[in-house]
């Protein structure tokens, strides 16, 4: 079930255009990791999606409503933090959820709790958020956010600032919910290996367009080609058997060459009496998918 669609977005900034026919769209379940360099356009299209900015052009529909002809509809399942969670820092967690609870209709105490167990702060609900580490008060921010039932939430740079224990708890809770919760769920972030590790899709924008929109998995095998590196215990010959191979240290090169080829390559190597110690395929990084789609870190 598709939860969000963003259909053909622009938005404009005086005489800067700076969302430029966006779309892309996020299911039931899915983990989407939205990337780009500073100032692509990230925060504002989630502005856009959140009814927070007019849209100049194009629709955001959630749940199957417009966010901009019915906004009530369309937000009332819609769970969200832009930067950092909003807490006040003198009370305690609990506190903070009970006043954050009086904006909805019917949460009851049981939800309360219910939301306390989701993100694992049973045994500090009662302490003040003062004495909260980073990672606490992300995943209190979270609670505030999952109160409702929202079937989408959407966070803007949830690691920055964590250490990477408040990470790994981040991504497990982020799993969680998206798995057992049913949730759709949008991340912003600049932290690529947390995202490799933690979305099935990436949405990658620059300068305000989206210049790959992908199944991690499928973007990274797409990117690979047919990369082999072989580890051997000399590649002193190598160049001689194959001229096209690079070589990356005295016991390591490479070869771009379909499955069905390994056989006789190895057979090759080994009557050419070259040990052959191992054989895999190139795995690209989101990283790698990031600076062959963007070019760095560019803006125009």
């Amino acid at each position: 079930m598709k939860v969000l669609e963003c259909h053909n977005l622009y938005k404009r900034f005086g005489k800067k255009e700076v969302i430029k026919d966006v779309s892309f769209d996020l299911e039931t379940g899915d983990i989407l990791g939205f990337i780009g360099p500073n100032g692509a356009g990230k925060t504002t299209t989630i502005k856009l999606i959140l009814g927070l900015q007019k849209i100049d052009k194009g629709s955001v529909l959630i749940n199957s409503h417009d966010i901009e002809k019915d906004f009530v509809k369309a937000i009332e399942k819609v769970g969200a933090i832009v930067e950092n969670p909003d807490v006040y820092l003198y009370l305690s967690g609990k506190k903070n959820l009970e006043l954050i609870a009086n904006y909805y209709r019917g949460i009851k105490k049981e939800r309360i709790a219910e939301v306390v167990k989701l993100v694992g702060l049973e045994n500090r609900i009662n302490d003040k958020v003062s004495k909260y580490s980073l990672g606490m008060r992300q995943r209190l921010g979270i609670a505030q956010a999952l109160l409702h039932h929202p079937n989408l939430l959407i966070l803007d740079e949830p690691t920055n600032g964590l250490d990477p224990e408040g990470i790994r708890e981040l991504r497990q809770l982020l799993k969680r919910l998206a798995k057992e919760e049913k949730m759709a769920i949008l991340i912003s972030s600049h932290n690529l290996s947390e995202l490799e590790s933690l979305c099935n899709k990436v949405c990658i924008i620059q300068n305000g367009q989206i210049v790959e929109q992908n199944d991690i998995k499928d973007l990274k095998k797409k990117m690979v080609g047919s990369i082999y590196y072989f580890e051997v215990n000399s590649t002193s010959k190598i160049n001689k058997l194959y001229k096209e191979a690079k070589i990356m240290n005295d016991t390591t090169f490479s070869l771009t060459v379909s499955r069905d080829e390994l056989p006789d390559i190895i057979s090759n190597l080994l009557s050419s009496k070259i040990k052959v110690y191992a054989v895999y395929p190139k795995n690209v990084t989101l990283e790698e998918v990031f600076i062959e789609k963007t070019g760095g870190n560019i803006i125009d």
